[in-house]
C-alpha cells in the first residue's frame, strides 16, 4: 500500500514454542500465539484486534471484522458463536477490549466505538451461519440472506460514524474495504433470496457481472449503492495530512461503486463518480501512487464507460493502461480476457489493429468471438464478416460491443 500506515500479512511461520509469526509489510514481525494457546472464541478476535491497534496493522484489523474464516482456523465463526451470548456479548467485548489497554491506549470513546463494531460484528456472525447452513442443506427459501445484508449494514453504518466521529484513524481504512466488499455481496445474495422466493428468474452470473447487469429490479443493491456511497464521500472529502488520510481508499472504494452501478445497469451514474474525482484531482494523492490492483480496476472501468460513449479514443487509452497494469500471471488470467473484450474493438476502429492470434491463443473465449471476425477483415471478405457478425451476435449484444464491431466492416472494405 502507498500509504505507510497500510499493511498487509504476507507471511506466517510458526516457530517450536507455539508462536505465529506474521510479517508485515511495513513493520516487520508481530507475533501473537497460535490459536491452539488461546480459547477459540471471541477473544482471538479481540487478541488481534489489539495486536493489531498495537502494531497498527490495517490487513489485520480488517481481518477481525471479515465475516469469514481465516485459513488458519476454519472453524472460528462457529467458536464465536459458541463463545458468547446476545445478553453477555456487550460485557464480553468491553472485557476483551480492554485487557492490557495501556498497551494500545484506548481512549473512552474510540474504545466504545469499537464495542459497537464488534457487538455488530457478533449479529452478524449468528445470522450469517443461519443462512449458510440452510443454504448448504438446500433449504434455499428457508436461507434468510436478507437478515444477514441488514445485519451486516448496521455493521457499516457503525463504521460510518466511528470515521465521521473521528474514533479510527486513516491507517484503519482497509476495514472499510471489507464493509463494501460484503456489503455488495449480502446485497446481491439477498436479492437473489427475494427473487427466488417470488418465484421470478434468477439472475444471471459469470463475465456480465463486471459489465451487463441483472434486468430484474434489486431493491438490496440500490440500497448497498446508496451506503457505498457515503463511504465514499467520506474517504474523499477527508481533510486529514496524506499519511493519516481515508483518500487512500477513494480507489477502491470507485471500484466497488463502479461494479455496483454495473450490475444495476445503471452505468450512467459512473459519470457522477468521475466528475466528483476530477473535481478533487489536485487533492489526491498522485494516481500511480495507489496499489496497481487499484489502478487497473480503475483504468477498466473508465475504459468501458468510454467505450460505451463512443469515445473510444479516450477507452483505448484507459483500456490499454488496464492491460498494461495487470499481470500476466494465472490469478490474473480472467481479468485480463475482460479487459481485452473492449480493448480489440476499440483498436480496431482507432488505429485498424486486428488481435493476432498469438495473443487471443490463451483466451478460448475470446478466440471464438474474435478469430472468424478478424479472419475475415484481413481477408476482405464482407460475406464471412456478416456472417460471423450474426453468428456472434447474442454474445457481441451481451457484451455490449455489437455495434462497434459492426462498424469493424470498413476496415474489412479496405481490405478489397
Amino acid at each position: 500500500m502507498p500509504s505507510p500506515q497500510v499493511h498487509s500479512v504476507i507471511a506466517q511461520s510458526m516457530s517450536p514454542d507455539g508462536i505465529i509469526a506474521v510479517r508485515g509489510q511495513n513493520r516487520g514481525l508481530v507475533l501473537y500465539p497460535c490459536l491452539s494457546s488461546l480459547r477459540e472464541t471471541m477473544d482471538t478476535v479481540l487478541y488481534e484486534f489489539r495486536t493489531a491497534i498495537r502494531t497498527s496493522n490495517a490487513s489485520l484489523l480488517a481481518s477481525t471484522i471479515t465475516p469469514a474464516p481465516p485459513a488458519h482456523d476454519p472453524g472460528r465463526l462457529y467458536a464465536i458463536l459458541r463463545s458468547t451470548n446476545s445478553y453477555s456479548i456487550e460485557a464480553d467485548v468491553r472485557y476483551g477490549l480492554m485487557q492490557n489497554n495501556r498497551e494500545i491506549s484506548l481512549t473512552k470513546a474510540r474504545s466504545a466505538a469499537w464495542l459497537d463494531v464488534y457487538i455488530a460484528y457478533y449479529k452478524v456472525v449468528v445470522v450469517l451461519l443461519d443462512a449458510e447452513e440452510k443454504t448448504n442443506q438446500g433449504k434455499l427459501l428457508e436461507a434468510d440472506w436478507n437478515r444477514v445484508y441488514e445485519a451486516w449494514k448496521e455493521l457499516v453504518t457503525t463504521l460510518i460514524k466511528g470515521f465521521n466521529a473521528g474514533h479510527f484513524e486513516g491507517w484503519t481504512t482497509p476495514c472499510l474495504y471489507v464493509a463494501v466488499r460484503c456489503l455488495r455481496e449480502f446485497a446481491i445474495k439477498a436479492d437473489e433470496a427475494n427473487t427466488r422466493t417470488k418465484g421470478a428468474i434468477t439472475f444471471n452470473s459469470g463475465l456480465q457481472d463486471d459489465v451487463v447487469g441483472a434486468l430484474d429490479k434489486n431493491d438490496k443493491l440500490e440500497d448497498a449503492a446508496r451506503v457505498i456511497n457515503r463511504i465514499f464521500g467520506l474517504c474523499i472529502s477527508d481533510r486529514a495530512s496524506l499519511d493519516e488520510s481515508r483518500k487512500w481508499g477513494v480507489y477502491y472504494i470507485t471500484n466497488m461503486m463502479f461494479k455496483t452501478y454495473f450490475k444495476l445497469n445503471s452505468i450512467s451514474l459512473s459519470k457522477n463518480i468521475l466528475r466528483s474525482l476530477n473535481a478533487t484531482a489536485s487533492d489526491l494523492p498522485n494516481f500511480a501512487l495507489f496499489p496497481k490492483s487499484h489502478q487497473v480496476t480503475f483504468n477498466y472501468y473508465v475504459g468501458v464507460v468510454s467505450f460505451l460513449d463512443e469515445d473510444y479514443t479516450r477507452a483505448e487509452s484507459h483500456l490499454a493502461a488496464a492491460y498494461r497494469l495487470c499481470p500476466a500471471v494465472p490469478f490474473a488470467h480472467k481479468n485480463r480476457a475482460l479487459i481485452l473484450t473492449y480493448l480489440i474493438p476499440c483498436r480496431l476502429l482507432t488505429t485498424h489493429v486486428l488481435p493476432t492470434p498469438s495473443l487471443l491463443a490463451p483466451y478460448p473465449g475470446l478466440q471464438q468471438l474474435f478469430g472468424p471476425l478478424s479472419a475475415c477483415v484481413r481477408r476482405g471478405d464482407l460475406a464471412g464478416f456478416d456472417a460471423a457478425l450474426v453468428a456472434g451476435e447474442a454474445d457481441f449484444v451481451k457484451r455490449r460491443i455489437y455495434l462497434t464491431l459492426e462498424r469493424g466492416r470498413d476496415v474489412a472494405v479496405r481490405n478489397l
